[in-house]
């Protein structure tokens, strides 16, 4: 056979040689996308490297595994690992299943976490990825009517109290690839779908026993239904579980500070309905619990002050602080808040204005941007007043720092009256917004004289 070449400025290369650099000849090895900032890969793109074949029934079922004894769990995980490498491949960098054998899945368990991950399906074509063992975030073929999928990918396909459908159709034609980005923190979760907000922090019910909650860890698995399935580009984010710390340190307590939140209930506060409870330590803002998530505020009133706090947002969440709001006041309005979100969510994109992302004082002065933690990570903020001057500073950063009088001259951002921007004194507190978020660690210290 004749030996085909070609000729370079630099040399002679085969064809072959050259289709090796290229990528083309089949099982030569794609580059992997290199994880964002935070996150790390669960799939290698070469092998299956940190994955595990799922148990056949019964023991898909979390409460059956648990059950088994180490002697029994090994012989069945043998047998469940030889299926999943006679039907799961790595292939040009893509996690490939040919359509038999059963899910696969981590072989380690996740609590909370935000995962990344490219799915590309065929016609007809039927997935999901189970959280923490239980389904399930749908991926399906939106054509396939008569079992309702024409709703789209990544709702929450199994609950039945809470909703189950995704709010909208974000779904590429069936052959392209999508993308998920999948936040969970305790029981509830938010899908994007390639930019969309499709889940938006709904409770995930746990399939396998309804009466309890979702397990607090467990595997994620990639769901097949008999189809052929690719996924590229996995990657995860692990949250790390703190409980509340309520306490001052020594410096604060020669400063003047006062706890305002004691960890166990809502003593010194008022308002807030139904929507705000006291777990682990922490004040919970939970709109599942019933009754309007309304204001939380503080039974004192204050005038100048250092107000701290800790908050954990969840994906889109919105709240604020109010501060000098008379009593029965709206705290935007009839005193002044200072805006508490996820402002890079995409529920806000396109129509956000700069005077509404975190820590500006809504409607009046915009804060700087790019200083919030990763959702699901802990962030500290302080909020000093000391008469028409309002500072703002998140996790170290200086993000407001205004004359809220000069501000306001001629007229407010937003171009709306705020009759009590320029109070003297008021309560200090919370605007749900009928979003879940955590707080801890609230301390006050007054500067009034």
């Amino acid at each position: 056979m004749k030996r085909e070449v070609f000729r370079t400025g630099t040399g002679v290369v085969t064809i072959a040689a050259l289709l090796l650099l290229t990528g083309v000849v089949q099982g030569v090895q794609k580059p992997l996308n290199p994880p964002p900032e935070g996150f790390v890969a669960l799939f290698n793109g070469k092998d299956l490297t940190g994955w595990k074949g799922l148990l056949k029934g019964p023991y898909d079922n979390p409460d059956k595994r648990a059950a088994l004894t180490p002697e029994e769990a090994k012989r069945l995980q043998e047998e469940a690992d030889a299926n999943m490498r006679a039907h799961w491949k790595a292939v040009d960098g893509v996690l490939t299943f040919d359509g038999k054998g059963r899910s696969l899945c981590t072989a380690r368990d996740y609590g909370d976490f935000e995962m990344l991950v490219d799915w590309k399906i065929e016609a007809k074509g039927d997935s999901g990825i189970y959280l923490r063992g239980s389904p399930q975030v749908q991926i399906w073929d939106t054509a396939l009517r008569d079992v309702g999928a024409q709703v789209g990918s990544g709702g929450l396909y199994n609950n039945q109290k809470h909703p189950s459908k995704p709010k909208k159709v974000a779904d590429k034609p069936v052959g392209e690839w999508n993308t998920f980005r999948i936040t969970m923190i305790g029981e509830r979760v938010t899908v994007i779908l390639n930019d969309e907000v499709v889940v938006d922090n709904v409770i995930l019910e746990n399939y396998w026993d309804r009466s309890k909650p979702i397990y607090p860890t467990g595997q994620i698995e990639l769901q097949n239904h008999g189809n052929f399935l690719y996924f590229r580009n996995i990657y995860i984010r692990e949250i790390p579980r703190e409980k509340g710390t309520n306490r001052l340190s020594e410096q604060e307590r020669k400063e003047g500070f006062a706890q305002l939140f004691n960890g166990k209930d809502l003593t010194g506060w008022t308002g807030g309905a139904k929507g705000y409870l006291v777990r682990d330590g922490l004040l919970i803002v939970d709109p599942s619990q019933g009754g309007s998530v309304g204001n939380l505020y503080t039974e004192q009133e204050y005038g100048d002050f250092v107000f701290r706090f800790e908050f954990r947002l969840t994906p889109g969440a919105n709240n604020g602080v109010g501060i000098r709001v008379p009593k029965g006041g709206q705290a935007s309005y009839g005193g002044m808040e200072i805006q508490i979100l996820d402002d890079a969510s995409p529920r806000y994109r396109g129509w956000l204005k700069d005077y509404q992302r975190h820590g500006s004082i809504y409607g009046v002065v915009p804060a700087k941007t790019g200083y919030l933690k990763p959702v699901g990570e802990w962030n500290y903020q302080e909020i000093i007043a000391r008469g028409r001057q309002i500072t703002v500073n998140v996790n170290g950063a200086t993000v407001v720092d205004a004359d809220i009088e000069k501000a306001s001259t001629p007229k407010t951002l937003d171009g709306r009256d705020h009759p009590g921007l320029l109070r003297d004194k008021g309560h200090v507190g919370f605007c749900g917004h009928g979003d879940y978020l955590e707080l801890r660690n609230i301390r006050i210290k007054s500067l009034d004289k």
